[in-house]
């Protein structure tokens, strides 16, 4: 039996909320504090029972001082996190990673300028490292989430006032292919570092998979508003044996179509079209059909939630008539992110981790790789060749056991 962890984020979702989850469903709380230590940050945690729409639900508290809080860049964050112990430095190093990539996104600037604002403080540093420990805590073979409430209106930020859900709630959903939707009120539901937290940590997206429950967490947010239960639930159970090696293992379809009369320039947005409806892969094979006509074979992967979307496209963007669905068994290494440094300009590497803890996988992000050539006017082979490098080392400090004491 594999163990499985489903988030049930129907209210919405927020570090605290998150918090909450973990330490209902088992985890201490002194092992969650314990995890916070290396940062030598004034942070305590408090945990409390409470009701929210009728449920019981653990409140985490995180105790800081409110004065002084400085405003973080990047930069500032991971020195700090690095003062944690792998693999959770990694884990927490992804989860801000990803918050720095959808914030450099919206706002325009480098990864290295972005100002984490309200993420950057100590109650958030908390909330992603506490979370992050946690989840490994309860040792989960896989992690899946439900679509986010995003919740509606208009929220007040260091930004000044803007839409929900935020924008850089919409980039984290984009980057991660996860669901999200509007309501169920007309308010902030899901912060940005909720979304980091559960879009990264989690493998596969959609309804609560076949498991047996062995434990459940409910956390609370710290609002309680009439009508329903502002909470995030985490189930935790046994779920059907997975494939050889603890890789996850989801169900998905492969859509495919021949095409031999569309114009190949149009070819490339097709396949980002084919991404941006939450496909997991596209690709184009040529081929030869009937009558010796010269064509092309458009395929997408996807997951049950967005075979209808990603159909559509099909059927939208090409000339086909039809489309073929064909169901498979997905097996993924578990992955994580995290950075190296080229001449000054940061590069997002993705892991891939074996069964036995080690890293299996390690290669630079290509837009990254583009992106650092350009702002240092290099070639864009060189740098993808030292940022291999890098990526390698990484990789190797990784499978590196731990000192003894």
């Amino acid at each position: 039996m594999t163990r499985v962890g489903w988030l049930d984020l129907g209210n919405g979702v927020a570090g605290d909320m998150l918090l909450g989850a973990v330490v209902g469903a088992g985890v201490p709380l002194a092992d969650v504090a314990a995890a916070l230590e290396p940062l030598q940050l004034p942070i305590t945690l408090r945990a409390e029972d409470v009701r929210r729409g009728g449920l019981r639900a653990v409140r985490v508290v995180v105790e800081a001082p409110e004065a002084g809080q400085p405003t973080r860049r990047w930069s500032d964050v991971r020195r700090l996190l690095d003062r944690l112990p792998d693999p959770l430095r990694s884990s927490a190093v992804a989860v801000f990673g990803a918050l720095a990539r959808a914030e450099a996104a919206v706002h325009g600037v480098a990864e290295e300028d972005v100002h984490f604002h309200e993420v950057g403080a100590l109650d958030a540093v908390a909330d992603v490292v506490g979370v992050c420990a946690g989840m490994a805590a309860l040792r989960l073979d896989r992690l899946v989430a439900s679509p986010i409430a995003l919740g509606g209106g208009r929220a007040r930020t260091a930004h000044g006032t803007i839409p929900v859900p935020g924008p850089a709630v919409l980039a984290l959903l984009e980057a991660a292919g996860a669901p999200g939707r509007g309501g169920p009120d007309e308010e902030e539901l899901a912060t940005p570092t909720g979304v980091a937290l559960a879009t990264t940590l989690a493998s596969g997206f959609g309804p609560m998979p076949a498991l047996r429950p062995t434990a459940t967490g409910t956390g609370a947010g710290a609002r309680d508003p009439a009508g329903r239960p502002n909470v995030v639930r985490l189930v935790v159970g046994e779920g059907p044996p997975g494939a050889p090696g603890g890789l996850d293992t989801t169900t998905a379809v492969v859509l495919e179509a021949n095409v031999d009369d569309l114009d190949p320039r149009v070819w490339p947005p097709v396949l980002a079209a084919l991404l941006a409806a939450g496909a997991l892969d596209a690709w184009l094979t040529p081929t030869i059909t009937k009558k010796g006509r010269p064509a092309h074979v458009v395929a997408a992967l996807a997951g049950p939630a967005e075979v209808a979307r990603v159909r559509e496209v099909l059927l939208r963007e090409t000339t086909t008539l039809g489309v073929r669905e064909t169901p498979v068994v997905r097996h993924a290494l578990r992955r994580t992110f995290d950075t190296v440094s080229v001449d000054g300009q940061p590069v997002a590497v993705k892991l891939g981790w074996g069964p036995d803890g080690s890293v299996l996988n390690a290669m630079p992000e290509w837009e990254d790789v583009a992106r650092a050539a350009a702002e240092l006017g290099r070639p864009v082979k060189q740098v993808l060749a030292q940022a291999v490098g890098l990526a390698e080392a990484l990789a190797a400090d990784a499978r590196r056991p731990p000192a003894r004491e």
